[in-house]
């Protein structure tokens, strides 16, 4: 079975990982993307799975552990595996406020980007992301509400737990919730 945290960009896809490795979970991870302002414990990200659309064998190499995949590389999983899908979910206005705070920071923010645009082509990923997930026998899928984990995380941990068949330490999962990391909230 290979493991895997997804979601859009800024969707807590990051402090999902976090969660799942000091809870036990082997990690699938390179350490190339370091942890910054916008991401201070860390993004656990494995740069080889961009490349999952031109090899897909690549994923073999996240046997038995826990590995990012962004939710546009989803659709390039192949069949033959077992795959647990962890999909973080949060409101597409924190989303892309997220996202642009993080952007300026780095100082690549577009000026005058149109958010409902932005906004409507997310929304359309997000079904066929979904569609995907749902018609797929090899994969199981787990939704995970952002806010879900920042309010009740012993829960998420536990519903985790189950859904991945494997124990894990709870009170580890629980402590690595950072809530002062919550900085992007819906108007």
């Amino acid at each position: 079975m290979i493991t895997i945290v997804s979601g859009l960009p800024r969707s807590g896809t990051s402090l999902m990982m976090q969660m799942l490795v000091v809870g036990g979970m082997p990690v699938l991870s390179d350490g190339e993307r370091r942890a910054d302002t916008d991401n201070p414990h860390g993004y656990l990200e494995w740069e080889r799975i961009k490349q999952l659309p031109s090899d897909p064998a690549c994923i073999a190499e996240g046997e038995g552990k826990v590995v990012k995949v962004i939710s546009r590389l989803l659709l390039s999983l192949p069949a033959g595996r077992e795959y647990r899908i962890v999909f973080m979910q949060r409101p597409l206005p924190e989303v892309l406020a997220s996202q642009d705070a993080m952007l300026r920071r780095r100082g690549t923010y577009k000026e005058g980007a149109d958010s409902t645009v932005i906004s409507a082509a997310f929304e359309k990923h997000l079904r066929e992301v979904y569609a995907w997930l749902d018609s797929k026998p090899y994969v199981k899928a787990l939704r995970v509400q952002y806010h879900e984990v920042l309010s009740n995380p012993k829960d998420i941990g536990q519903q985790l737990a189950q859904f991945l068949g494997i124990p894990l330490d709870l009170e580890a999962m629980v402590q690595q919730v950072d809530a002062s990391l919550y900085r992007n909230r819906s108007k």
